[in-house]
């Protein structure tokens, strides 16, 4: 058998290291002959000419959806001034405007907290607009047709005022928002698991009413992270990432979940364009999946690649994609936990790739005595062995084992005391043949020395 590669991490060295790679590859031999200098030419012209019509080819498709965002707020503008966004055209605007003042103004018509009348010049204006021509392939028309159906909608079914029902206290605990991802995008978690009590389950999907309440309750879900949202920084922090979890879930209501889910899915394809970043759901069954596919193929090629799912094998790999591991839970695979007094999502965690079949040491130095070294380890899909000691630099001073080699579960969280400087080496045994992903990161916290080193000086 081959003997497995070892490689080391110094935690305060790691970034000169890279630096010092990038400079040397900069500054590498340019022995080439002519030929080879030639071809480089050529192909450096040809990815010169073939950027050259990309980028004509970018400026114009830029110009033709400035046109048509333009033609569209028009459109908006017209409709909202002469007072027929939500119905037919009125012949004689100013005798409507003249009418009752309870009633309202036409200029003030909004959609999720935006104003729709362009030249009122409130930022987020565009963007709100954007967001339906692009559902639309930047088609005025339909976009147009859409925003008046979505209007209609939120007035039929009162949806301004969802966020004041009281839909089920049970429910609250199912949902919660947390974080952002790493775009700035809000986090919305739904913890089906919680509905695998039956008394829960019955009490969401007892009667079609309450399904119907549950479908309601899952729009306030929407509309509180829309709450969240900015439409007007310039940012992407204008839709949710949508996470729903599926651990555990198999009582009797399963059925009914699907349905529910299915109509929630398609309430959110006609109403709410590009409000939902992406829709993940995790911990998936494969009858859940196979249930859904019918559902994709019946949607438009924008709003069916927002879907994702993951298996439970997969789950951390997929969020991590989108969330950085400070800001996602441990039971995910991350490293955030709740009511955390060692680590806040400001302290960043390192990341370093495991080759296959190899062993890696990654070290955190301590200078100073007296203090307390804390530290989070987290190795996407697992299947490593784990070991941690502490190694004085006193060369006379024993080494000691913190953590014996075991096999790594979840996200490992660890301290150690340091009487005298050194460091720790954390050693990551991977066995397996598939490179592994390394998430880590240390800090140092004064502390009063422990009663059992007291004991021993």
């Amino acid at each position: 058998m081959a003997e497995k590669k070892e490689t080391r991490h110094n935690e305060n060295e790691h970034e000169k290291a890279q630096n010092g790679n990038d400079h040397a590859e900069e500054n590498g031999s340019g022995n080439n002959d002519h030929d080879d200098q030639t071809k480089n030419l050529n192909t450096h012209i040809r990815q010169e000419t073939d950027q050259e019509d990309e980028s004509a080819y970018a400026a114009e498709m830029k110009s033709k959806k400035k046109n048509e965002l333009l033609q569209f707020r028009l459109k908006v503008e017209d409709a909202i001034i002469g007072n027929y966004l939500l119905g037919k055209p009125v012949r004689n605007p100013s005798a409507t405007q003249a009418n009752s003042k309870t009633k309202e103004q036409p200029r003030d018509i909004t959609i999720w907290g935006v104003p729709l009348l362009p030249s009122k010049g409130h930022a987020g204006t565009d963007v709100v607009l954007l967001k339906f021509l692009r559902a639309r392939d930047f088609k005025v028309q339909d976009a147009f047709e859409m925003l008046r159906k979505t209007l209609r909608w939120r007035k039929e079914f009162k949806i301004d005022g969802i966020l004041e029902e009281k839909l089920g206290s049970d429910l609250e605990n199912i949902t919660y928002f947390k974080s952002r991802d790493r775009e700035g995008h809000p986090l919305c978690y739904v913890m089906y698991g919680a509905l695998q009590d039956k008394e829960l389950c019955k009490k969401a999907f007892g009667t079609e009413e309450k399904c119907r309440k549950f479908l309601r309750w899952n729009m306030k879900n929407v509309e509180k992270g829309i709450k969240k949202l900015s439409f007007s920084d310039g940012g992407r922090a204008d839709s949710i990432l949508y996470i729903v979890d599926l651990k555990n879930f198999q009582g009797p209501g399963m059925e009914e979940v699907r349905s529910v889910n299915k109509k929630f899915m398609m309430l959110i394809a006609d109403y709410y364009p590009e409000i939902i970043h992406k829709f993940i759901v995790i911990n998936v069954p494969f009858w859940y999946y196979a249930s859904h596919l019918l559902l994709l193929r019946s949607m438009g090629r924008r709003d069916k690649k927002n879907f994702i799912f993951a298996s439970t094998a997969r789950v951390p790999k997929t969020l991590l994609k989108f969330i950085a591991p400070e800001n996602l839970p441990v039971e995910y695979g991350g490293l955030k936990r709740e009511n955390d007094e060692d680590f806040t999502p400001a302290e960043k965690a390192s990341e370093l790739i495991i080759r296959g079949t190899s062993i890696t040491h990654i070290e955190l130095p301590v200078t100073e005595a007296g203090v307390t070294m804390v530290w989070d380890v987290t190795v996407v899909r697992g299947d490593v062995s784990y070991k941690e000691e502490f190694i004085p630099n006193d060369e006379g001073s024993y080494n000691i084992l913190v953590q014996n080699r075991k096999k790594m579960g979840e996200t490992v969280r660890n301290s150690f005391y340091i009487s005298e400087p050194g460091r720790i080496v954390i050693t990551i045994d991977n066995d397996t043949f598939k490179k592994k992903r390394v998430f880590y990161r240390s800090k140092t916290k004064p502390t009063n020395i422990p009663s059992y080193v007291r004991l021993l000086e």
